[in-house]
Formats: structure tokens, sequence, C-alpha cells
């Protein structure tokens, strides 16, 4: 039986050690904001633009294909997040965040160079589906580690804060890839747009990759990472990291599991598949179904900072239940009111995206703190890929297929609420990890034993240089 500590948790440093220089700090929490960004900006341009990349790139036009090669890329990050999270935990943070960012500007740089299915045929959703793929690939490694990255740069007491702005990134990335095909759509018409001028919003992720690879090269690696690797012990090699994972981890795995289950299929179900959802059931135009979440998106963008300091307050689990119960209670309501009118759209979605807030805001602070140092990256990578590989990126076409096999337009609301219901059955056992420490080779909020070490550790100690 594991024993609760106290606000030093596992770690075993000072006070001092604790301490980050504030101009470093916002250095490390804008370098992890800005590549999630990067990797949110591209999903929000393919969310956004199903309908022209459906016209350009698709067979038949037929939007389920378009949502199918959506979820291909989460097909593939499972893969990404075994090659990269061990890795991560080997090597450092810093050089793996480094090559993911480049691979997912790069490829969604591609996107808008693809010639159109009239042009080159089958050849047109082939390439379509490789560069999701690179982009699946790439997204393994970095949401893990870049939540890793924000969390072994935050104060222990203020971690839920700084935490939050990774997520505030998401939905910048996310949001501005909306405004850009909304905008890009503004100023070249409707008949350009589905000609030429959706492409406009894809290039532009690649300067926005050189910046987010710009703001990562200038920070070192984490003070907990480089911690560990000065004493010597991180993991020698991605065998030992992954026996070590999935054998003495395999509780908290598990747990992170059903509350990725939650956070994503609501996710993914409420920001992703809302444009194409207001379109083809709602019947919005294409203008509306974009301002619609666009709005809701700028609401909880605002409340993400204070939503994670709160949690460093009253700690990260009343959070999630205030927002798994929310969301369970108000889901149904919500889709009914959004099946009303543009304006019944705008006040259901910014509902639902208000109670989603807890979850996302302290993401952050949560997952990372559910794992010790050595396996933290690759533990969190590959569990959290896993999960949103089979219920995060299949969300929206798990709605759109059903609601056409059933006629349910409320179905996403079902979804949602199911989801829910399995995140509360695993934050039952998930420790609080208000204030604890993320340092050392222990479990935070468990109280190490005397030695220090876990009996049937994988680790050995490096020989000297």
């Amino acid at each position: 039986m594991t024993e609760q500590a106290d606000s030093t948790g596992g770690g075993t440093a000072s006070p001092a050690e604790h301490e980050v220089d504030p101009k470093t700090l916002k250095r490390a929490v804008g370098a992890s904001a800005i590549g999630n960004a990067t990797e949110w900006f591209d999903y929000g341009l393919y969310a956004y633009g199903t309908a022209f990349i459906t016209a350009n790139l698709i067979p038949n036009e037929n939007p389920l294909i378009t949502l199918g090669i959506f979820a291909v890329s989460f097909l593939i990050r499972p893969l990404g997040g075994m090659v990269w999270g061990p890795l991560g935990d080997r090597l450092g943070r810093k050089q793996v965040l480094a090559a993911t960012i480049v691979m997912m500007a790069a490829a969604t740089f591609c996107v808008g160079l693809l010639p159109s299915f009239q042009t080159i045929g089958y050849w047109a959703p082939a390439l379509l589906i490789l560069l999701r793929m690179i982009q699946g690939f790439s997204t393994g490694g970095e949401y893990g580690g870049a939540a890793t990255f924000m969390a072994e740069y935050s104060p222990d007491k203020r971690r839920g804060f700084f935490g939050s702005f990774l997520e505030f990134g998401t939905l910048g990335g996310f949001s501005l890839g909306a405004l850009m095909m909304l905008g890009t759509l503004l100023v070249v018409g409707n008949d350009a747009m589905y000609e030429w001028g959706w492409r406009i919003p894809f290039l532009v992720a690649g300067p926005l990759g050189i910046v987010g690879l710009y703001l990562r090269s200038r920070v070192e690696d984490t003070p907990v990472f480089r911690e560990l690797d000065e004493k010597d012990q991180t993991e020698e090699n991605v065998g030992v990291v992954f026996k070590e994972m999935l054998v003495t981890y395999w509780k908290p795995i598990l747990q992170l599991f059903g509350l990725v289950i939650a956070l994503n299929v609501v996710n993914y179900t409420l920001i992703t598949y809302t444009p194409t959802y207001l379109q083809t059931t709602i019947g919005l135009t294409e203008e509306g179904a974009l301002v619609v979440p666009i709005i809701g998106q700028l609401a909880m963008m605002i409340f993400l900072p204070f939503a994670g300091a709160l949690s460093d307050r009253v700690g990260r689990k009343p959070m999630w239940w205030f927002s798994l119960v929310g969301l369970f209670v108000l889901a149904i309501p919500m889709y009914l009111l959004i099946g009303t009118s543009a304006i019944g759209a705008a006040v259901g979605f910014a509902v639902l995206g208000l109670l989603y807030v807890p979850q996302l805001a302290t993401i952050s602070a949560t997952f990372p703190a559910m794992f010790p140092t050595q396996v933290r990256y690759a533990a969190l990578a590959i569990s959290y890929n896993v999960a949103t590989s089979l219920f995060g990126g299949t969300a929206p076409y798990v709605n759109e297929a059903a609601i056409e096999a059933t006629g349910i337009t409320i179905f996403p609301a079902i979804y949602m609420m199911i989801a829910c219901a399995i995140g509360a059955v695993a934050l039952i056992g998930v420790i609080e990890t208000k204030g604890v420490s993320l340092r050392g080779r222990g479990v935070p909020g468990v109280i190490s034993r005397p030695a220090g070490r876990r009996p049937g550790s994988g680790h050995r100690p490096r020989p000297a240089s």
C-alpha cells in the first residue's frame, strides 16, 4: 500500500534547487507553448478546412474519407511515442522536442503544396495520408515531451498555473488555424478559396515552425532531467526504460489511459469535429461553422490560466471531478441547444468548452506528475498517444459515422458522457500531486523508501568517464 507524501513529495532536492530564474522560466514556457501551438495549428487547419481539402484532394468529395485520413495520423502516434519517449528520457527533452517541431511544421507546409485530385488522381489522397503519418509520428513525441518539459521547469507550487500555458498554446494554435482559414476565405472569396486560397494557411506552418525551433534552441534542458543526468541516474538504453515503465508503473499508465479517453473524446468531439457537425448536421454556413467554435475557444483561452492557478490552491483532482461531472450532466442539454440556431450553437459550445477547461488547464500539472523522472517522458508519451490514437483522433469519424447510421444528432453528447464516466473511474485512484516535487527517481506524491531506490530497478550506474 502506497503512502501519500506531503508537498515535499518523492523528490529530495532542497528548496533552492527548485528555483529557476524568472527569465529562463518564461523562455521555457514560451518554447513549450509555441511547439504545441504549431502542432494544433495543423489540426485547426485540417478541421476547419475539411470542406476545401475534400473538394481538392479527396475522390468523390466524400467528407468521411477526409475525416478518416485525419484519424490516420493518430494511428501512427503511438509509434512516435514509443520512439521519441524513451529517447527523451535517455538523451533529454530538448533534443527530441527540436526534432518533432521541425517534422510537424514541414509536413503541414507540404500539405499546402499538394497537387489536386483532378491533377494527379489517387496520388493526392495517398500523399495526404503520408504527410498525416509524418505529422502523427512527430506528434507522438511532441505533446508528451512538451508537457514534461513544462512541468519539470515549473515551480512545484505554481505548476498548475505555468502548465496551463501549454494548453493556451494548444487553443491558440487551433484558433490561429481557424482564423487563418476564415480570414483567407473572407479576403479571397468562396470560389478562390476552393480553387487555391485554402493552401495559404498551410504554408504559414513553415515560418511558425522556424520560430518554435529558435525558441527551443535558446533554452537548456529541464533542471529535473539535468539533475538526474549529472548523478548518472538516467537509464542507459531504451529497453530498460520500456521494461521499468511496463513492469513497475502499469497502474498509473492505466489510470492515465482512462483520463486521456475522457480528455480527448471531449477535446476532439468538441473542438475538432464541431465545424463539420455544424455544417453537415445543423446546416450552418461555412462562415458560421468557423465563427461559433472560434468564439468559444477564445473564451476558453481567457479562463485557462485562472483554472491552472486555482488547481495550485485546491488540487488537480477537484478540478477534474468538477469538469467530468459537469460535462456528463450538461452534454445532452447543450447539444440540444446547439441544434436550435447559430446563437444557441455559440452558447452551447461555450458552456461545454468552459466545463472542459478544468481538465485542459491541468494536463501539464497532472499527467507528468504520475511518473518518476527516469521514465516520465516515455510513460506519458506512449500511454497518452495510445489512448489518443484509439479514442481521440477517431472521435470526428466515429461521431459522423454514428450520426449517419443512426440519425441520432446528439450522438456526440452521448459519446462524451461515456468517456467522462470512464475518466471518473480512472480518477478515483489517482494520487493528488498539488505542490509535490517532480525530482528524483521516486513517484511524485509517494514517500520514497529510505534507500531512495525501488527494489528491482532497471537502473545501473554508468561508469565514470
